[in-house]
């Protein structure tokens, strides 16, 4: 048995799948605690794990971010990434720091999983590796670990090889790191020098390049190659969606009509205005022979209005009825939500350009398994044109199926515990040697 310490950031869509992974760990018999926001504490321990609390300046509700950090009223653009970053991940670092290292004191880990934005990792990792537990870093949404090959993590830009590519991919490299996110990068610096450890020239955002070694929640083949990047990289594939409870909706047997589905959601946390995406697309749609299932997460169904005569809603559904039977989700391109689809075989629209969705984004295009609008608002139009392109071109169907049957043969949550097992028995053979 395996003493493991979970850290997330206190998000909903960071905490969602290290619980698929606390679930996987304590079925294998490990042990395990998990480090973040009090409001995650009921499900933390329902998955089987000792909640262990974020302190104060480390913890906030996510729910409501413009209560918690009442300074990002009014930022648009690169300085409202910018506030964020530095607000939201950056300065809580050292209070994260204090409280892994506190939890290691309380009780020793044999390894250590953290997401990519838990940045209070970067000083743990600046520790020499015989002072700490190995650190894994789960990649939770797309990979950013830094490359020539590829652009930096943030900006949605696609690769660009050859010795150009390289030439642009360096400049951007300098830009993000020199000039954008100059801000973020000192003060994450200082951070890991206020703990007492010596900080690399790493880039905040990729510091799991500093890490033991990074499991990504994707398959390989949704992922820009990397061939100059050093640190160790395991693809498992993403989590096996949990299994949906409670009755259909009355309208369920409407689906069996030969009427193509297209499946509109905003996830579950960035759906507080429907006019972003669910309302566009209902109105995109609803001259087309389609069959619109919108799905609210969470929210009353009654903020739609009235629907039209070929749509359809609910607060949720089970995706893994309602994908089989669907021909095209239009998302705002969360990375399981994309991933669900992907693993039925369905291609996507994606609408998202904040937090990690254009590099959701910007991976679909790169592997022809849906298009991307650019644009978190879009116009009914530029729906209606990407929604018909991907019913009419049934490429895009036969590549989200080859990437469904990777995914279906990934082994998810269970390819994390593998690696942690690895790292442990790798760790305990030289004191068995002895």
């Amino acid at each position: 048995m395996a003493t493991v310490l979970l850290c997330s950031t206190p998000v909903h869509a960071h905490v969602t799948p290290l619980l698929a992974v606390t679930r996987a760990l304590v079925a294998h018999g490990h042990e395990v605690r998990f480090l973040t926001g009090a409001r995650f504490a009921a499900a933390v321990e329902a998955a089987g794990a000792e909640h262990v609390p974020l302190p104060a300046a480390a913890d906030f509700d996510d729910r409501d971010l413009a209560a918690a950090f009442p300074g990002r009223a009014g930022r648009t653009g690169l300085d409202a990434i910018r506030h964020d970053m530095l607000e939201i991940f950056v300065r809580p670092g050292a209070a994260q720091h204090r409280a892994v290292v506190d939890a290691l004191a309380a009780r020793p880990a044999d390894v250590v999983l953290v997401e990519p934005l838990f940045l209070g990792a970067m000083a743990l990792v600046a520790t020499p590796a015989d002072r700490r537990p190995p650190v894994l870093a789960l990649g939770i949404f797309p990979l950013g670990l830094k490359s020539d090959l590829t652009a930096p993590f943030g900006l949605g830009v696609l690769p660009a090889r050859g010795p150009l590519g390289v030439l642009r991919n360096r400049a951007l490299h300098r830009f993000v790191e020199g000039v954008a996110f100059a801000a973020p990068q000192r003060a994450a610096q200082e951070m890991v020098r206020a703990t007492g450890a010596t900080p690399s020239d790493t880039f905040f955002l990729g510091w799991p390049a500093d890490a033991d070694a990074v499991v990504q929640l994707t398959v390989p083949e949704l992922e820009y190659p990397r061939p100059d990047v050093v640190t160790p990289v395991r693809f498992v594939g993403p989590p096996r969606p949990a299994a949906a409870h409670g009755d259909l909706p009355a309208w369920w047997d409407d689906l069996g009509t030969r009427r193509p589905v297209v499946h509109v959601t905003q996830g579950t946390v960035a759906n507080e205005d429907p006019h972003q995406l669910l309302l566009p697309t209902l109105r995109a749609l609803a001259d087309e022979d389609v069959l619109v299932v919108a799905a609210t997460g969470g929210r009353p169904v009654e903020t739609l209005g009235t629907l039209p005569a070929n749509a359809r809603a609910a607060e949720y559904l089970p995706y893994d009825a309602l994908l089989p039977r669907t021909s095209v989700l239009v998302t705002n391109g969360g990375y399981g939500g994309v991933h669900h689809a992907l693993r039925h075989g369905v291609p996507v629209v994606v609408a998202g350009k904040t937090e990690d969705k254009a590099e959701v984004a910007a991976r679909v295009a790169w592997t022809g398994t849906g298009v991307r609008l650019r644009t978190s608002t879009p116009r009914p139009a530029q729906i209606r044109r990407a929604v018909r392109r991907l019913l009419d071109d049934p490429a895009y169907t036969r590549a989200a199926a080859r990437l469904g049957e990777r995914i279906a043969v990934a082994p998810g949550e269970d390819g994390v515990v593998a690696v942690v097992e690895e790292v442990v028995a790798r760790r305990a053979a030289p004191r068995a040697a002895r």
